[in-house]
Order: structure tokens, then C-alpha cells, then sequence
């Protein structure tokens, strides 16, 4: 009898398949984004103003309103008071915020469903004309635009930006918070469509 029998022959390693979107982990991006459409999610306005193109040249023109549609948008901490949103790299807002420190949120109502959609369309060329017929003020804090009839605005200072994936993570100190008063809920975002709660 042998007092060491050889081991037997190991397999080689099989390397993980890729699924159908590229993740070896297993899930696609099909599933992924089926199972998060399952979370409801506030839709916020962010905005920020470029800056002027000569900030040394006062008669240069001055820098462009922007706006971006968003509903990975969360509180982070009450002391300091904190909130994050969650930016697609490469971005126009992502470039933007990289560069400028203060913007806004406005909270959408539920009466909001079309502004939420003309800044969520893709491939515009300007936000200039998005904001022209759009009731709101200029921020004091931050000088980016604030939703006339939104739930709630607040003015931020970017203080930390993390890379996360194909996401820019950007967590601002909020400088300012107003609550309007105004009538209704919010809007929502859930299985791909906005809605009304109730």
C-alpha cells in the first residue's frame, strides 16, 4: 500500500465568463438597472452657473446657467450639514462642477414633471433657452438659479468629490436651505417614469 498516493491532477482554472454586458461578477446591466428602477427616488434640479470665460475682462460675456436633472440625490450628514449627488463622468455637469465649487438643488413638486424631462433631454446644445421661460430667482449663496414653485432649494459648496465607476460622487456643504411652503408632493422617479405619490 502506498503510504503517499499521488494527488490526483488538478483542472486548470477556469476564468470567470463574463456575462451578456461585460461584469464577470454576474450581473448585467439590464438586471442591475431592472432591480434599481424598483427604488423610488425624489427628482431634483441641480444648477450651477459657468464661469465667465474672462473673469479679468469685465466686459467678457458672462458664464451659462446650467441645469441637470437628477434622482441620486441624498442627505449625508446633519453636523456638518452634507448632501450628495451623483454625476455621470464626463459630464457637463460633472466638468462643471469639477471646476466651479457652488451650486443648488431645487426639490421638484409633483406640478413639475416637465421641467424634470426638458432638462433630462440628451444632446442639447444650450441651457439658455431651458431657463428662459422658467420661473426662478438667482441664488445669494451660490448665484445658480432656484426653481420658482419647488418644495425646497438648497445652495452647496462642493467640499469632496469621489469617483465611483462611470459616477462622480460630489458631496457639498449646504450653505443655504429654504422651504417655500409650497402645495403638493413630490415628484418621483420609479420603473422609469416620474410619478405622483398616492
Amino acid at each position: 500500500m502506498l503510504k503517499n498516493p499521488p494527488s490526483a491532477p488538478t483542472a486548470p482554472a477556469v476564468p470567470a465568463q463574463p456575462s451578456p454586458a461585460g461584469h464577470p461578477e454576474g450581473v448585467s446591466n439590464d438586471e442591475f438597472r431592472a432591480a434599481m428602477s424598483r427604488l423610488a427616488a425624489g427628482v431634483v434640479l441641480v444648477t450651477a452657473v459657468e464661469p465667465p470665460l474672462d473673469p479679468d475682462d469685465p466686459t467678457a460675456p458672462g458664464g451659462e446657467d446650467v441645469g441637470m436633472t437628477a434622482t441620486a440625490f441624498m442627505s449625508v450628514s446633519l453636523d456638518p450639514p452634507l448632501v450628495l449627488v451623483s454625476l455621470r463622468e464626463g459630464s457637463r455637469m460633472d466638468d462643471l462642477l469639477a471646476e466651479q465649487p457652488l451650486w443648488a438643488v431645487s426639490v421638484l413638486a409633483e406640478s413639475q414633471r416637465q421641467i424634470a424631462g426638458r432638462f433630462a433631454m440628451k444632446g442639447r446644445v444650450s441651457d439658455r433657452l431651458l431657463f428662459a421661460d422658467l420661473p426662478h430667482r438667482r441664488g445669494e449663496a451660490s448665484g445658480a438659479p432656484l426653481v420658482g414653485g419647488a418644495l425646497a432649494t438648497l445652495e452647496c459648496r462642493t467640499e469632496q468629490r469621489v469617483a465611483a465607476g462611470d459616477h462622480t460622487l460630489v458631496i457639498g456643504r449646504v450653505l443655504t436651505a429654504d422651504v417655500p411652503g409650497v402645495d403638493g408632493g413630490p415628484l418621483a422617479y420609479f420603473r422609469g417614469r416620474y410619478r405622483q405619490l398616492g
